[in-house]
């Protein structure tokens, strides 16, 4: 996509994430995500919510069975909550069958893919670790 607003289908990222308050009303982003032009690439379409640091929160809609999201690692924790539809996460240890309303979550570096067995939604939640992290969450609030 060029920089201008000539032929940009999405508000650019800076805007998009500026707000300091936001209510995401998922249903709502996913009818406009499924009704962008074009195809999803490998069957799904995915849209970047928030990212702020280390923080993104993105929402995935899976258009057909069989749809993925190709095998990947991610330095930080990663959460997957399933909205609608069936999901199979592979890692290298499981196979995880979820279904809606059920949430996973990855420790850093779990190596995985996502495959749809149905048209299917998934809100990802990733927090990347960064310089002077703590893994493990053992810090009190």
């Amino acid at each position: 996509m060029s920089d201008g607003a000539e032929g940009r289908v999405r508000t650019p990222p800076r805007e998009r994430f500026a707000p300091a308050e936001e209510m995401f009303d998922l249903a709502a982003v996913a009818e406009k995500l499924l009704a962008e032009p074009g195809s999803g690439r490998h069957g799904h379409r995915q849209m970047t919510l928030f990212r702020h640091g280390p923080a993104t929160l993105a929402l995935f809609c899976f258009e057909e069975a069989d749809a993925r999201f190709p095998d990947h690692v991610v330095d930080g924790v990663v959460i997957i909550q399933v909205l609608k539809g069936r999901l199979t996460v592979h890692t290298e240890q499981s196979a995880h069958e979820m279904q809606a309303g059920q949430v996973l979550r990855l420790g850093p570096n779990v190596r995985h893919d996502v495959v749809a067995a149905e048209p299917s939604q998934m809100l990802l939640t990733v927090c990347v670790e960064g310089p002077g992290s703590h893994a493990g969450g053992g810090e009190k609030a």
